[in-house]
């Protein structure tokens, strides 16, 4: 929880789905919930190709 409450303010990879959920009126464990799932999917990613995290914003 805390990873995805987290991510949901301080991540930029992650703010711009945190805003859509929070301006589509869900509540805030669903938005806290969806992000950590979003990580916790990366993450699993990125061990499955061995490679390290680079955050890409546009």
């Amino acid at each position: 929880m805390i990873s995805g409450h987290r991510a949901a303010h301080h991540n930029p990879v992650q703010k711009p789905l945190a805003d859509r959920l929070w301006k589509a009126g869900k509540p805030h464990k669903v938005i806290i919930i969806a992000i950590a799932r979003k990580f916790a999917t990366m993450v699993i990613a990125l061990r499955k190709s061995r490679q390290k995290w680079a955050a890409q914003t546009a």
